[in-house]
């Protein structure tokens, strides 16, 4: 697979656990060690574990495993697929290293979350309606009887 869809792929993987602020930075010509690093956040120590697992467990089954996995702490994880790189960082944690300034050279692209596709509007119902109970006949008016004078 070819470095630039790897980033894209890895990207994608990511937000398919709510990963926030994917950037992927293309390092050609400025490293030799790596084309592509992709940086993500995450809210907490398990949702880190669980984006990195992610893009894990998701280029396993497409038989591409990282040639190198490493956690700095339970808020940073970086595998390393020697073209890419992805680094997944706890949200306070990611300004400390500040990746995007320090590689302030590379082309810099932010990745969204595909918009959910609009449902569908399934036609209204027509309301039914219950046939109404029959109406009771109303009682026969009887004319009041005059009194006749005695």
């Amino acid at each position: 697979m070819k470095p630039a869809i790897l980033a894209k792929h890895i990207a994608d993987l990511a937000l398919s656990k709510k990963a926030q602020d994917v950037v992927i930075m293309n390092l050609r010509g400025l490293s030799s060690v790596t084309d592509f690093f992709v940086v993500c956040s995450g809210d907490s120590d398990v949702q880190i574990k669980s984006i990195a697992d992610a893009v894990s467990d998701g280029l396993a089954q497409q038989g591409i495993a990282a040639w190198h996995r490493e956690v700095g702490s339970p808020n940073w994880v970086l595998l390393d697929y020697v073209d890419v790189v992805l680094h997944v960082f706890h949200k306070h944690t990611r300004p400390f290293y500040n990746l995007e300034k320090l590689w302030g050279d590379a082309e810099i692209k932010r990745v969204k979350d595909a918009a959910p596709a609009p449902k569908k509007k399934t036609p209204a119902r027509k309301a039914t309606t219950k046939k109404a109970a029959p109406k009771k006949a109303a009682p026969k008016k009887v004319a009041p009887r005059r009194k006749i004078a005695s």
